[in-house]
């Protein structure tokens, strides 16, 4: 397995489109007051980590850029697009209920999240998805923070842990906590 440096990774705060049940991938929906209140968590969790002055890398899409401006303490960061989140093509900004109204047989709304959206008509697909987050990943050489999104956060930390395509669609998506990565290993820091 290749190694990583440590990595501590922040999955944006909860969006208004989180809370409505619509699909955001690509889509920009700002933070809910509850999504104010995970980054505001984060922040504390983050303080004496950010003491280190590690390097910090955030998605370009609004909800990330607010949670980072929250939870690492207006500290200046670098965006970058390979940490954006999945593409969902058609079914950005429409409510999840609806598209599981017109599933085709052989996907149902119980697969993992990661599967499901890299399936989405006209979107990126999982292949690509994959490339452009582990493109990202391999750049990193020192112990480093990322803001970013729950299926691409789920993509970074399978890659840094060795995990199978299996079980990355196994892996939490929780916001209000900090995912450590180091040696191959996740913990989550939470309050």
């Amino acid at each position: 397995m290749k190694t990583y440096p440590k990595i501590w990774f922040l999955r944006h705060g909860e969006t208004e489109w989180n809370a409505e049940g619509r699909v955001q991938g690509q889509t920009e929906s700002v933070l809910s007051s509850r999504g104010v209140d995970h980054a505001k968590s984060q922040a504390k969790l983050m303080a004496p980590i950010l003491e280190t002055n590690p390097p910090c890398f955030v998605s370009p899409l609004k909800r990330t850029r607010q949670t980072a401006d929250i939870a690492l303490g207006g500290r200046a960061y670098q965006t970058d697009d390979r940490l954006k989140e999945v593409f969902a093509g058609d079914w950005e900004s429409q409510l999840r209920a609806d598209i599981f109204k017109t599933l085709p047989d052989d996907m149902s709304p119980d697969m993992p999240h990661i599967e499901f959206y890299a399936r989405a008509p006209g979107g990126e697909g999982f292949d690509t998805f994959q490339t452009r987050v582990r493109s990202f990943v391999e750049t990193l050489t020192e112990p480093t923070v990322i803001v970013a999104h729950g299926l691409s956060g789920q993509l970074l930390r399978g890659e840094v842990c060795g995990l199978s395509r299996e079980d990355l669609g196994k892996l939490s998506n929780r916001q209000g906590v900090v995912y450590v990565l180091e040696n191959g290993v996740e913990t989550i820091l939470e309050l």
